[in-house]
């Protein structure tokens, strides 16, 4: 009898490989027939989305505009597996000329310089793939399983022992992306497995989870599973919720690829709440860290990855929402991938995880362009700090002067050396900042940079120079105030002056007037402005954010140097040659205008005898 079309709603299909669900059965108007309409798991792979010539047929759980199709039910699908089946066909299927009843003929031997040895072909890897009882680590993705074992006489026998007595020892298991329509299967074939500690489940297609009675009546099948994955299944966060709840001793969930946009309460009664651990949420849709707060009640979350997904903010914009503060015990997040523009969302982390100290952000917008921002770039003058430095790199001293409490950033160790070079870096930018706006403005600016005064007592307030507009027009707006300062061969100051000369002036006008001013002769002076800025005497290590694999936070290393001798090295930078001098210009001899090789109208020009 062929099955009636109520009964193949949500059945799990496959057609040459490619798995799909069943979600219509009926005529589709304007053809003859019958039709089957099916949601692809590839949702590359179909036409349109059930709406076909504009009747809506069925909806599809993705929300691709391409995951539906219609097939005629006559076409044939691949035959789909019990476990036991696809288990043997893997790990001990017989040789072609060998029956099930055969014993293995027996090894050839080879003598060779008068020594017997044994020829190891197919057969005798065979034999030892036979030896299931003795796996750990059972892969079977994409094995078009849809039964533990044995539904019907119709199914051909895979062998009359159980699943328990077959691989008592398996403790890694991985179903992906197979048959099942109802998470019960998988309750059949994990009650035998008592050493089971990791289970996979990405990428199927389960229904009506909340529903499914022996789900709800899996009792200790799943005591031993720490890790779960569920990603790609398309189910709704208080379903994955739901069957997690029934994994009594799960520390690490993997639920990314969901289509997720925001999180419901998670349910006090779920025992993950004080055993969750490491939590995979990416390639999701979420758009701000209030999307998540529901995960605030994790108590033991420890990693928090959310790569891959559309999060800008903490909290929406123009909402009343208060930013969730996650407990203390989150230590690494990853947000890498996302689309954060302002580094406001970076001096806020600290206060919605207090107990951060690990952190990947790479390939956000603002760590590709720091100057994204906006409220930052408004100074003009930001722009000339970043001669010879690499967008990533002043991305990444400015991440760490910013988050003080960082050990680790993008897979990368902080040293103290590292976090002395970005905190001067990021004193001498703000200072640059506040250089650019008017004194009415100062309190803007410092509202958004809230280390400010914690790095001036480490390392000194920066003095902010304002130049103020001049009419072009006039006389003064011609003139470059000039300090020169004379400086002794044992590096002591000997006296100062201070004069103007105009921008059209050339370097040799410009050593005539120090000449005069200092009574010495001009071409035995050596002039050296000195811009104020920063600059790296070397390359910084490369962004190590594209590593795929989260190294061992437990591991953290501790400081090498306390912060008095941070602040020490700090003060000795330019005269120790560390990784970041004072950016200073000799002004050479030649017919070049004053104006070009000085930028301002007020500069400092150290002389030096030759």
């Amino acid at each position: 009898m062929a099955p009636q079309p109520d009964s193949l709603i949500g059945q799990r299909r496959c057609y040459d490989g490619a798995l799909c669900t069943v979600r219509y059965a009926g005529e589709v108007v304007g053809t003859s027939g019958s039709w089957l309409g099916v949601e692809w798991d590839d949702p590359s792979r179909g036409k349109h989305d059930g709406q076909y010539k504009g009747v809506r047929y069925f909806s599809c759980k993705s929300h691709s505009a391409t995951a539906a199709s219609f097939i005629r039910p006559t076409r044939q699908a691949d035959a789909p597996q019990t476990f036991i089946a696809a288990l043997q066909l893997k790990y001990a299927e017989a040789s072609p000329d060998q029956r099930p009843d055969q014993r293995p003929a027996p090894e050839r031997q080879l003598v060779i310089s008068g020594k017997v040895a044994e020829e190891i072909g197919f057969d005798k890897i065979r034999r030892q793939q036979a030896q299931l009882h003795e796996l750990k680590i059972v892969i079977l993705d994409g094995a078009r399983i849809a039964y533990a074992t044995q539904p019907s006489p119709q199914l051909p026998s895979a062998g009359q022992s159980s699943i328990g007595q077959i691989c008592p020892n398996t403790t890694e298991l991985d179903l992906s992306r197979n048959l099942f329509d109802r998470f019960g299967t998988v309750v059949d074939i994990c009650s035998e497995l008592a050493s089971l500690k990791s289970l996979r489940l990405n990428g199927n297609r389960f229904r009506d989870i909340l529903g499914d009675t022996k789900l709800e009546a899996a009792g200790t099948v799943f005591r031993g599973v720490k890790e779960l994955e569920l990603g790609e299944t398309l189910l709704e966060w208080d379903e994955i919720c739901y069957a997690a709840s029934k994994f009594p001793s799960l520390t690490t969930l993997f639920a990314g690829a969901n289509q997720l946009s925001f999180l419901s309460p998670i349910p006090a009664a779920a025992p993950f709440t004080s055993s969750m651990v490491s939590l995979t949420l990416e390639y999701n849709d979420f758009t701000s860290i209030a999307d998540l707060a529901a995960l605030t009640s994790l108590t033991s979350l420890r990693n928090l990855h959310l790569k891959r997904g559309q999060i800008s903010t903490i909290v929406p914009p123009n909402s009343s929402i208060k930013a969730p503060v996650f407990t203390s015990n989150l230590r690494y997040l990853d947000v890498s991938y996302n689309q954060v523009t302002s580094w406001s969302f970076i001096d806020s982390l600290p206060v919605s995880f207090p107990g951060l100290v690990a952190l990947r952000f790479a390939h956000n917008p603002i760590y590709d362009n720091p100057e994204l921002d906006s409220q930052e770039s408004s100074a003009a003058t930001l722009t000339s700090a970043n001669k010879g430095i690499s967008n990533t790199d002043e991305s990444y001293m400015l991440l760490l002067a910013r988050l003080p409490m960082l050990k680790t950033l993008n897979f990368s160790s902080i040293t103290a050396a590292d976090r002395t070079n970005a905190e001067m870096y990021y004193l001498s930018r703000i200072a640059r900042h506040l250089a650019a706006v008017p004194v009415s403005a100062e309190g803007e600016v410092l509202a958004r940079h809230r280390r400010w005064t914690e790095l001036c007592e480490l390392y000194g307030e920066p003095s902010v120079v304002r130049q103020q507009k001049v009419n072009p027009n006039f006389l003064e707006a011609r003139l470059i105030t000039v300090q020169f300062y004379l400086v002794k061969k044992d590096g002591e100051t000997a006296s100062r002056r201070v004069t103007k000369i105009p921008k059209s002036f050339d370097i040799y006008a410009v050593k005539g007037i120090t000449g005069k001013l200092f009574g010495l002769p001009p071409l035995k002076l050596r002039l050296v402005w000195e811009t104020g800025e920063w600059d790296p005497v070397a390359g910084f290590d490369d962004d190590a954010g594209d590593s795929s694999e989260e190294e061992e936070l437990e591991a953290e290393r501790e400081r090498k140097e306390d912060e008095v001798a941070s602040a020490g090295e700090a003060s000795q930078m330019g005269r120790r040659g560390g990784r970041w001098v004072k950016r200073e210009v000799e002004l050479k001899d030649g017919p070049r205008q004053f104006g070009y090789c000085v930028d301002g109208l007020e500069v400092t020009i150290r002389v030096e005898m030759r």
